[in-house]
């Protein structure tokens, strides 16, 4: 059992949910991509070191998402924490570029659809979209998915309020990643 005062989801629910509480770190969708990519990324993003917003892969998946169902969909910020995409059947969509890197991108919208269901009471159906594959997905917040976002958030605290970075991994995206340099030619 946790402790509603200390643990980071109950903190973070009470802050959310009430406007006059600081929220104890911040908390965006992103943030849950890099944590299943790359915890060292996600470490710099949290002290707003980018330096990947104009690599190839970035500005391909941005022109994805900004062409795709256009006419279907609207801009949803809520609480300045979760920017969404909402099609006009009321899902929440998240468009990727390639299905290569699920796993990240159905994290972002279970947290997407967490928030939703736990901090304006709304329940909603999500849709990971790969509009250049052709495929859609559709995804649900379950007991599991909740404990899943839950956990993760937990990881994410802990991962951005370290003192310094994780140690540098190789992985197989890190050839593309823009942080690459930054991380092996230390």
């Amino acid at each position: 059992m946790t402790d509603p005062a200390t643990d980071p989801v109950d903190r973070f629910l009470a802050a959310a949910r009430d406007e006059t509480e600081e929220l104890p770190f911040r908390l965006t969708g992103v943030m849950f991509q890099y944590y299943v990519v790359c915890e060292r990324e996600l470490w710099f993003l949290s002290r707003d070191v980018e330096i990947d917003r104009d690599t190839p892969a970035i500005v391909r998946g941005s022109g994805v998402d900004d062409s795709a169902y256009s006419d279907k969909r609207r801009d949803v910020r809520v609480d300045g924490i979760i920017a969404i995409d909402v099609l006009d059947s009321g899902e929440i969509l998240e468009v990727k570029p390639s299905s290569s890197m699920t796993e990240p991108a159905r994290l972002q919208l279970l947290f997407y659809l967490w928030y939703l269901d736990r901090v304006a009471g709304v329940e909603k159906t999500g849709v990971l979209a790969h509009p250049t594959e052709k495929r859609r997905e559709t995804i649900e917040l379950t007991p599991a998915s909740s404990d899943e976002v839950e956990s993760a958030i937990r990881g994410i605290r802990d991962v951005v309020t370290a003192e310094s970075p994780p140690p540098a991994e190789e992985k197989p995206v890190c050839d593309s990643c823009a942080y690459h340099d930054f991380c092996w030619s230390c």
